[in-house]
């Protein structure tokens, strides 16, 4: 299982690489604690759609990476997490500056947690809202597994049901 609490104290430390994809997005740590962060990122001309303002989706990964985040630090050692669904709103448009998203946890079961986070503008003006839902995934032992001779088929051919099917 993933180790958080190494991973966490690494980026706490400046370790910039050890996550690319908030370094590919130049998205920024600022603030981690138990079932809260904060995160910020410069907007750049490549985050902007057509009509000139910031695409939802960089701000829709930006807030599933803080609300990740936020859960980090509640997360035992065989426990890891991932987003099954994620709900946004569009509060404000966009289009420079920099985007401060702060993400809470809400509640923590026993295999569920759900998580909120805002993201303002640099005047502090809320432009989206999510709320997301993330499955605590636990590492389980694996029962040993029994050797059991397979018969061997020919590569050529696979046999189903009576029939011979044609591999290649």
């Amino acid at each position: 299982m993933f180790d958080y609490a190494t991973y966490l104290k690494q980026l706490h430390e400046g370790n910039s690489e050890i996550n690319p994809f908030l370094g590919f997005m130049g998205i920024r740590y600022e603030s981690i604690k138990e079932g809260y962060a904060r995160f910020r990122m410069t907007i750049r001309p490549e985050y902007l759609q057509g009509a000139g303002l910031v695409q939802g989706g960089v701000m829709v990964a930006m807030a599933d990476e803080s609300i990740a985040h936020a859960i980090m630090p509640l997360l035992k050692e065989n426990e890891g997490l991932t987003t099954v669904e994620l709900k946004s709103n569009f509060l404000a448009p966009v289009k420079e500056g920099d985007l401060v998203a702060e993400a809470t946890v809400f509640k923590k079961g026993k295999s569920i947690i759900i998580g909120d986070c805002l993201i303002k503008n640099d005047q502090d003006r809320p432009v989206l809202r999510c709320t997301a839902t993330f499955l605590i995934v636990t590492e389980k032992e694996k029962p040993a597994r029994k050797t059991k001779e397979q018969p061997i088929v020919a590569p050529e051919t696979k046999k189903e049901d009576n029939r011979q099917t044609q591999l290649f």
